[in-house]
Protein backbone atom coordinates (compact mmCIF):
# COMPACT_ATOMS: atom_id res chain seq x y z
CA UNK A 1 0.00 0.00 0.00
CA UNK A 2 1.35 3.40 -0.97
CA UNK A 3 1.65 6.28 1.46
CA UNK A 4 -1.16 8.08 -0.41
CA UNK A 5 -3.51 5.09 -0.04
CA UNK A 6 -2.61 4.75 3.65
CA UNK A 7 -3.26 8.44 4.20
CA UNK A 8 -6.64 8.23 2.51
CA UNK A 9 -7.63 5.23 4.65
CA UNK A 10 -6.63 6.97 7.89
CA UNK A 11 -8.47 10.12 6.75
CA UNK A 12 -11.62 8.14 6.06
CA UNK A 13 -11.47 6.51 9.50
CA UNK A 14 -11.03 9.89 11.20
CA UNK A 15 -13.94 11.41 9.28
CA UNK A 16 -16.09 8.39 10.17
CA UNK A 17 -15.37 8.77 13.91
CA UNK A 18 -15.90 12.53 13.81
CA UNK A 19 -19.27 11.96 12.14
CA UNK A 20 -20.31 9.53 14.88
CA UNK A 21 -19.27 12.04 17.58
CA UNK A 22 -21.17 14.83 15.85
CA UNK A 23 -24.37 12.76 15.70
CA UNK A 24 -24.02 11.83 19.36
CA UNK A 25 -23.57 15.48 20.27
CA UNK A 26 -26.68 16.46 18.28
CA UNK A 27 -28.73 13.71 19.94
CA UNK A 28 -27.62 14.80 23.41
CA UNK A 29 -28.20 18.52 22.80
CA UNK A 30 -31.98 18.52 23.51
CA UNK A 31 -31.42 16.61 26.72
CA UNK A 32 -28.84 19.04 27.99
CA UNK A 33 -30.94 21.97 26.79
CA UNK A 34 -34.01 20.75 28.68
CA UNK A 35 -32.01 20.20 31.83
CA UNK A 36 -30.51 23.67 31.61
CA UNK A 37 -33.95 25.25 31.03
CA UNK A 38 -35.40 23.56 34.10
CA UNK A 39 -32.46 24.53 36.25
CA UNK A 40 -32.61 28.15 35.05
CA UNK A 41 -36.26 28.86 35.95
CA UNK A 42 -37.14 31.65 36.10
CA UNK A 43 -35.34 33.28 33.20
CA UNK A 44 -37.56 36.36 33.00
CA UNK A 45 -40.04 38.44 34.99
CA UNK A 46 -42.98 36.80 36.78
CA UNK A 47 -46.52 38.20 36.89
CA UNK A 48 -48.38 37.91 40.19
CA UNK A 49 -52.11 38.55 39.70
CA UNK A 50 -54.25 39.89 42.56
CA UNK A 51 -58.04 39.69 41.96
CA UNK A 52 -58.70 42.60 44.32
CA UNK A 53 -57.92 46.32 44.43
CA UNK A 54 -54.59 47.89 45.35
CA UNK A 55 -54.34 48.89 48.99
CA UNK A 56 -56.45 46.08 50.41
CA UNK A 57 -55.33 43.19 52.57
CA UNK A 58 -54.89 40.71 49.72
CA UNK A 59 -52.90 43.24 47.73
CA UNK A 60 -50.67 43.96 50.75
CA UNK A 61 -49.89 40.26 51.30
CA UNK A 62 -49.17 39.75 47.60
CA UNK A 63 -46.81 42.72 47.39
CA UNK A 64 -44.92 41.71 50.52
CA UNK A 65 -44.37 38.15 49.32
CA UNK A 66 -43.73 39.35 45.77
CA UNK A 67 -40.91 41.60 46.95
CA UNK A 68 -39.37 38.76 48.95
CA UNK A 69 -39.76 36.32 46.04
CA UNK A 70 -37.76 38.69 43.85
CA UNK A 71 -34.78 38.31 46.16
CA UNK A 72 -35.01 34.53 46.18
CA UNK A 73 -35.73 33.94 42.48
CA UNK A 74 -33.47 36.77 41.21
CA UNK A 75 -36.15 37.99 38.79
CA UNK A 76 -38.74 40.81 38.94
CA UNK A 77 -42.16 39.87 40.32
CA UNK A 78 -44.73 42.27 38.91
CA UNK A 79 -47.94 42.52 40.95
CA UNK A 80 -50.96 43.18 38.73
CA UNK A 81 -54.40 44.01 40.13
CA UNK A 82 -57.15 42.53 37.92
CA UNK A 83 -60.37 43.66 39.57
CA UNK A 84 -64.05 43.43 38.74
CA UNK A 85 -66.93 40.99 38.72
CA UNK A 86 -66.73 40.41 42.48
CA UNK A 87 -63.36 38.73 42.00
CA UNK A 88 -64.27 36.79 38.84
CA UNK A 89 -62.03 38.74 36.44
CA UNK A 90 -58.81 38.32 38.39
CA UNK A 91 -59.40 34.69 39.27
CA UNK A 92 -60.24 33.96 35.62
CA UNK A 93 -57.02 35.68 34.48
CA UNK A 94 -54.95 33.40 36.74
CA UNK A 95 -56.73 30.23 35.61
CA UNK A 96 -56.45 30.97 31.88
CA UNK A 97 -52.80 32.12 31.84
CA UNK A 98 -50.14 30.01 30.12
CA UNK A 99 -49.12 27.12 32.43
CA UNK A 100 -45.41 27.92 32.19
CA UNK A 101 -44.88 29.19 35.73
CA UNK A 102 -44.47 32.82 34.71
CA UNK A 103 -47.99 33.76 35.87
CA UNK A 104 -49.16 32.96 39.39
CA UNK A 105 -51.84 34.50 41.57
CA UNK A 106 -53.01 35.04 45.13
CA UNK A 107 -56.46 33.44 45.11
CA UNK A 108 -59.01 33.95 47.87
CA UNK A 109 -62.06 32.38 49.50
CA UNK A 110 -64.29 33.84 46.79
CA UNK A 111 -63.23 31.11 44.37
CA UNK A 112 -65.30 28.79 46.58
CA UNK A 113 -68.30 31.15 46.68
CA UNK A 114 -68.71 32.67 43.22
CA UNK A 115 -69.73 29.56 41.32
CA UNK A 116 -72.34 28.59 43.92
CA UNK A 117 -74.23 31.85 43.37
CA UNK A 118 -73.96 31.71 39.58
CA UNK A 119 -71.31 34.38 39.02
CA UNK A 120 -68.95 32.03 37.16
CA UNK A 121 -68.30 28.41 36.25
CA UNK A 122 -64.75 28.75 37.59
CA UNK A 123 -63.86 26.51 40.57
CA UNK A 124 -60.76 25.72 42.63
CA UNK A 125 -60.19 22.70 40.38
CA UNK A 126 -59.01 24.99 37.58
CA UNK A 127 -55.78 25.80 39.48
CA UNK A 128 -52.52 24.23 40.51
CA UNK A 129 -52.33 24.94 44.26
CA UNK A 130 -48.97 26.17 45.53
CA UNK A 131 -49.38 27.21 49.18
CA UNK A 132 -51.92 28.63 51.64
CA UNK A 133 -50.36 31.49 53.62
CA UNK A 134 -53.16 33.20 55.54
CA UNK A 135 -56.58 32.66 57.03
CA UNK A 136 -58.46 35.24 59.09
CA UNK A 137 -61.22 33.43 61.00
CA UNK A 138 -64.61 35.02 61.46
CA UNK A 139 -65.87 36.25 64.83
CA UNK A 140 -69.16 37.52 66.21
CA UNK A 141 -69.17 41.02 67.71
CA UNK A 142 -71.80 42.85 69.76
CA UNK A 143 -71.96 46.27 71.40
CA UNK A 144 -70.07 46.56 74.67
CA UNK A 145 -73.35 47.02 76.58
CA UNK A 146 -75.17 44.15 74.83
CA UNK A 147 -77.14 41.88 77.18
CA UNK A 148 -75.70 38.86 75.36
CA UNK A 149 -72.60 37.72 77.22
CA UNK A 150 -72.00 34.55 75.19
CA UNK A 151 -72.81 33.33 71.69
CA UNK A 152 -75.17 30.78 73.28
CA UNK A 153 -77.09 33.70 74.83
CA UNK A 154 -77.29 35.36 71.42
CA UNK A 155 -78.44 32.21 69.65
CA UNK A 156 -81.10 31.55 72.30
CA UNK A 157 -82.38 35.10 71.80
CA UNK A 158 -82.53 34.56 68.02
CA UNK A 159 -84.44 31.31 68.47
CA UNK A 160 -86.94 33.03 70.75
CA UNK A 161 -87.31 35.99 68.39
CA UNK A 162 -87.20 34.69 64.80
CA UNK A 163 -86.69 37.28 62.05
CA UNK A 164 -86.29 40.10 64.55
CA UNK A 165 -82.54 40.07 65.25
CA UNK A 166 -80.54 42.13 62.71
CA UNK A 167 -76.99 41.26 61.64
CA UNK A 168 -74.47 42.47 59.09
CA UNK A 169 -70.83 42.19 58.07
CA UNK A 170 -70.64 41.90 54.28
CA UNK A 171 -72.82 41.47 51.22
CA UNK A 172 -75.57 38.87 50.99
CA UNK A 173 -73.88 35.47 50.70
CA UNK A 174 -70.44 36.95 51.31
CA UNK A 175 -67.65 35.40 53.35
CA UNK A 176 -68.78 36.54 56.80
CA UNK A 177 -72.45 35.77 56.07
CA UNK A 178 -71.52 32.21 55.04
CA UNK A 179 -69.30 31.75 58.12
CA UNK A 180 -72.17 32.77 60.41
CA UNK A 181 -74.70 30.59 58.57
CA UNK A 182 -72.50 27.53 59.03
CA UNK A 183 -72.20 28.01 62.78
CA UNK A 184 -75.92 28.64 63.14
CA UNK A 185 -76.62 25.46 61.17
CA UNK A 186 -74.24 23.47 63.36
CA UNK A 187 -76.09 24.73 66.44
CA UNK A 188 -79.51 23.74 65.05
CA UNK A 189 -80.52 27.31 64.25
CA UNK A 190 -81.90 28.28 60.84
CA UNK A 191 -79.65 30.85 59.13
CA UNK A 192 -82.81 32.39 57.74
CA UNK A 193 -84.11 33.23 61.22
CA UNK A 194 -82.17 36.52 61.31
CA UNK A 195 -82.45 39.61 59.14
CA UNK A 196 -79.17 40.11 57.29
CA UNK A 197 -78.43 43.68 56.21
CA UNK A 198 -75.94 43.68 53.29
CA UNK A 199 -73.05 46.10 53.69
CA UNK A 200 -70.20 47.30 51.52
CA UNK A 201 -67.78 45.75 53.99
CA UNK A 202 -67.01 45.05 57.61
CA UNK A 203 -66.02 48.65 58.37
CA UNK A 204 -69.49 49.92 57.44
CA UNK A 205 -71.21 47.13 59.37
CA UNK A 206 -69.11 47.73 62.49
CA UNK A 207 -69.89 51.44 62.42
CA UNK A 208 -73.59 50.59 62.24
CA UNK A 209 -73.17 48.18 65.16
CA UNK A 210 -71.43 50.77 67.34
CA UNK A 211 -74.24 53.21 66.54
CA UNK A 212 -76.94 50.66 67.44
CA UNK A 213 -78.18 50.12 63.88
CA UNK A 214 -77.71 46.33 63.96
CA UNK A 215 -77.65 43.77 66.79
CA UNK A 216 -74.40 42.00 65.89
CA UNK A 217 -71.75 41.73 63.20
CA UNK A 218 -69.89 38.76 61.76
CA UNK A 219 -66.38 39.65 60.53
CA UNK A 220 -62.72 39.12 61.42
CA UNK A 221 -60.97 40.19 64.61
CA UNK A 222 -58.49 42.56 62.90
CA UNK A 223 -61.37 44.48 61.28
CA UNK A 224 -63.04 45.02 64.66
CA UNK A 225 -59.84 45.57 66.64
CA UNK A 226 -59.97 49.38 66.86
CA UNK A 227 -63.55 49.47 68.18
CA UNK A 228 -62.87 46.60 70.58
CA UNK A 229 -59.84 48.37 72.04
CA UNK A 230 -61.86 51.56 72.26
CA UNK A 231 -64.32 49.71 74.51
CA UNK A 232 -67.26 50.06 72.13
CA UNK A 233 -67.57 46.41 71.06
CA UNK A 234 -67.15 42.91 72.53
CA UNK A 235 -66.41 39.65 70.73
CA UNK A 236 -68.40 36.54 71.66
CA UNK A 237 -66.71 33.77 69.65
CA UNK A 238 -63.72 33.20 67.37
CA UNK A 239 -64.25 30.72 64.49
CA UNK A 240 -60.91 28.98 64.95
CA UNK A 241 -59.52 25.90 66.74
CA UNK A 242 -57.19 28.17 68.76
CA UNK A 243 -57.71 31.52 70.46
CA UNK A 244 -56.50 34.68 68.74
CA UNK A 245 -53.08 35.78 70.11
CA UNK A 246 -54.21 39.42 70.27
CA UNK A 247 -57.55 38.52 71.89
CA UNK A 248 -56.89 35.61 74.26
CA UNK A 249 -60.14 36.15 76.19
CA UNK A 250 -62.39 35.36 73.21
CA UNK A 251 -63.43 31.67 73.19
CA UNK A 252 -63.15 29.44 70.12
CA UNK A 253 -66.18 27.84 68.49
CA UNK A 254 -65.48 24.54 70.29
CA UNK A 255 -65.23 26.29 73.65
CA UNK A 256 -68.29 28.49 73.11
CA UNK A 257 -70.62 26.10 71.27
CA UNK A 258 -69.04 22.65 71.19
CA UNK A 259 -68.93 22.73 67.37
CA UNK A 260 -65.80 22.39 65.24
CA UNK A 261 -66.81 25.05 62.73
CA UNK A 262 -63.73 26.96 61.58
CA UNK A 263 -64.34 29.47 58.86
CA UNK A 264 -62.91 32.71 57.60
CA UNK A 265 -61.33 34.43 54.65
CA UNK A 266 -58.16 32.88 53.27
CA UNK A 267 -55.40 33.69 50.80
CA UNK A 268 -53.23 31.22 48.93
CA UNK A 269 -50.87 31.10 45.98
CA UNK A 270 -51.92 29.18 42.90
CA UNK A 271 -50.97 28.79 39.26
CA UNK A 272 -52.90 27.73 36.15
CA UNK A 273 -53.65 24.04 35.81
CA UNK A 274 -50.79 22.11 34.24
CA UNK A 275 -47.73 23.96 35.53
CA UNK A 276 -44.76 21.53 35.69
CA UNK A 277 -44.31 19.89 39.08
CA UNK A 278 -40.69 20.99 39.44
CA UNK A 279 -41.72 24.66 39.03
CA UNK A 280 -44.53 24.27 41.59
CA UNK A 281 -42.02 22.71 44.00
CA UNK A 282 -39.64 25.63 43.47
CA UNK A 283 -42.36 28.16 44.31
CA UNK A 284 -43.51 26.06 47.26
CA UNK A 285 -39.99 26.01 48.73
CA UNK A 286 -39.51 29.74 48.19
CA UNK A 287 -42.86 30.70 49.74
CA UNK A 288 -42.35 28.44 52.76
CA UNK A 289 -38.96 30.10 53.34
CA UNK A 290 -40.65 33.51 53.22
CA UNK A 291 -43.48 32.37 55.51
CA UNK A 292 -40.95 31.13 58.09
CA UNK A 293 -38.97 34.39 58.04
CA UNK A 294 -39.13 36.92 60.86
CA UNK A 295 -39.64 39.68 58.30
CA UNK A 296 -42.89 38.14 57.07
CA UNK A 297 -44.09 37.33 60.58
CA UNK A 298 -43.54 40.94 61.63
CA UNK A 299 -45.48 42.15 58.59
CA UNK A 300 -48.43 39.84 59.29
CA UNK A 301 -48.48 40.75 62.99
CA UNK A 302 -48.53 44.47 62.19
CA UNK A 303 -51.51 43.89 59.92
CA UNK A 304 -53.25 41.60 62.38
CA UNK A 305 -53.40 38.77 59.83
CA UNK A 306 -53.58 35.19 61.08
CA UNK A 307 -50.76 33.01 59.74
CA UNK A 308 -51.34 29.50 58.44
CA UNK A 309 -49.26 27.44 56.03
CA UNK A 310 -50.35 24.48 53.91
CA UNK A 311 -48.23 22.99 51.15
CA UNK A 312 -49.51 22.33 47.63
CA UNK A 313 -51.19 18.98 48.36
CA UNK A 314 -52.79 20.06 51.65
CA UNK A 315 -53.92 23.37 50.17
CA UNK A 316 -55.74 21.44 47.45
CA UNK A 317 -57.50 19.31 50.07
CA UNK A 318 -58.34 22.43 52.10
CA UNK A 319 -60.01 24.10 49.12
CA UNK A 320 -62.08 20.99 48.37
CA UNK A 321 -63.46 20.86 51.93
CA UNK A 322 -63.98 24.62 52.10
CA UNK A 323 -65.90 24.53 48.82
CA UNK A 324 -68.24 21.81 50.12
CA UNK A 325 -68.82 23.68 53.39
CA UNK A 326 -69.63 26.91 51.58
CA UNK A 327 -72.06 25.14 49.27
CA UNK A 328 -74.00 23.76 52.24
CA UNK A 329 -74.11 27.17 53.95
CA UNK A 330 -75.26 28.98 50.80
CA UNK A 331 -77.94 26.38 50.20
CA UNK A 332 -79.20 26.93 53.77
CA UNK A 333 -79.49 30.65 52.94
CA UNK A 334 -81.36 29.90 49.73
CA UNK A 335 -78.62 31.58 47.71
CA UNK A 336 -77.05 28.66 45.83
CA UNK A 337 -78.00 28.42 42.16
Amino acid sequence: MSFRQLGNQVGNQIRKHLGILALAALAAAPLFGAGSARAAFPERAITLIVPWAAGGGTDAVARQIGAMLERDLKQPVNVTNRTGGSGVIGHQAIATAAPDGYTIGLITLEINLMHWVGLTDLTFEKYTPIALVNQDPAAIHVKADSPHKTVKDLFAHIKANPNKVVASGTGQGGSWHVALAGLMQADGLSPGSIRWVPSTGAATALTDLAAGGVDFVSCSMPEAEALIKAGRLRSLVFFSPTRAPNFPDVPTTEEATGHKWHKGVWRGFAAPKGVPKEIVAQYETAIKKIWDSQEFKDFMNRRGFDMIYLDSAKFGEFMKTDNEDNGKALKSLGLAK
